[in-house]
């Protein structure tokens, strides 16, 4: 019996919606279930003002169009994330700046910023990883007193809070993921959350191409044109459908992910007393989605040996991010100063099967031979 790492939740609402969509008229962006979307997000969530978007990546570009990077701005962010949160900016001309996670969580070490800084510092962007938010208290003071944007990295974070705030309003900005291996998903897309006022009216028009079309639907306008810089980032409204009763169903999602990370938890506690491995580290103040279980081992060796211990015995346990400082592309490139702890998740992270119609039966099974592992 082979365990993925991954399988995809459909419930039972999606081809209901997605029929219902066939039945209207309009199939792009911006249709009935778009709307419905946008006010589950902002009711549900708090956010003041969402757009869907195609992806996550797309989130983040359109990130960098409203904090209106220029060639030579310089964008602090952590070196463990996905590629999407450094190539978005970096389309814009934007300088990199990495700085490293925490010793004991991949987030970025928020006590490390200020020494990055320079005049030319334009946004910081917090990466929550596993869905555990960064201490943004901390960081969103920093951006203040220096006058730089925060746009917030929540592909991961969906249905996460730190002190109580849902992840994705608390900076400027706030990017969320619907891939297929994330909680709540419609195959590929994302979303922007908007959160300072004097922007949202942009946001509305970069997604359109840089036209006020969305205003001339609306009746405010008698003809729409071409206003602003923009690409095309709506999804369809078929997505949407499918988006919306996985939104619908977001409590069941997460309470059946939640047992299944805290059966692991409480399961691998004793290798971890023991000084086998480190489990995840959920800080008092974040509550978070269950997105990911990892481990981290004490090496590179000792990691890289369970993972392929594992998949020859049908588990599918990955790693996960390269350091982008340390990537084929950016390694020349990097002048910076050693970010060990994004090494060490490099090298020593794993992550295990962990999804909605993950059985007892199966995770057992991969408990025990995690524990066969170490003997």
């Amino acid at each position: 019996m082979n365990i993925p790492f991954n399988k995809p939740f459909i419930g039972t609402q999606e081809l209901k919606y997605i029929e219902a969509s066939l039945q209207n008229s309009r199939l792009s962006g911006d249709g009935e279930f778009t709307k419905r979307c946008h006010q589950w997000l902002e009711e549900q969530y708090g956010f003041p003002k969402t757009f869907l978007t195609t992806s996550c990546t797309h989130a983040l570009e359109m990130a960098a169009l409203l904090t209106e990077i220029q060639p030579g701005d310089e964008v602090i962010m952590p070196s463990y994330t996905f590629v999407s949160t450094a190539n978005a900016f970096m389309l814009r001309g934007a300088k990199i700046v990495f700085a490293d996670s925490q010793s004991d969580h991949p987030n970025i070490d928020v006590s490390l910023i200020e020494r990055h800084i320079t005049p030319k510092t334009k946004v910081i962007i917090p990466v929550h990883y596993a869905g555990v938010g960064c201490d943004m208290d901390a960081l969103n003071s920093i951006a203040k007193k220096n006058n730089i944007w925060v746009v917030e990295d929540a592909a991961q974070a969906i249905h996460a809070t730190y002190k109580g705030k849902a992840l994705g309003s608390l900076g400027d900005l706030g990017c969320f993921s619907f891939h297929d291996t994330k909680n709540i998903i419609c195959g590929e897309g994302g979303f922007i959350s908007i959160n300072r006022p004097e922007v949202r009216k942009r946001g509305e028009i970069l997604r359109e191409k840089g036209t006020n079309r969305a205003a001339f639907y609306r009746g405010e306008i008698d003809k729409y044109g071409w206003v602003d810089v923009g690409s095309s980032y709506l999804p369809s409204d078929v997505l949407a459908a499918f988006l919306l009763a996985q939104l619908e169903a977001a409590e069941l999602i997460q309470e059946e992910r939640m047992k299944r990370w805290q059966y692991y938890y409480t399961a691998l506690s004793t290798l971890e007393k023991r000084g086998e491995l480190s489990l995840p580290l959920i800080p008092a103040e974040a509550k978070h989605n269950a997105h990911v279980f990892y481990l981290v081992l004490p090496n590179g060796e000792k990691r890289d040996a369970l993972m392929y211990y594992l998949r020859e015995r049908g588990i599918q346990a990955p790693f996960h991010y390269l350091a982008l400082h340390q990537s084929m592309y950016f390694k020349n490139y990097y002048k910076g100063p050693a970010l060990p702890n994004s090494v060490k998740f490099t090298d020593c992270l794993i992550r295990l099967p962990l999804f909605v119609e993950l059985s007892t039966e199966q995770q057992d099974r991969v408990i025990q031979e995690i524990y066969n592992f170490f003997g």
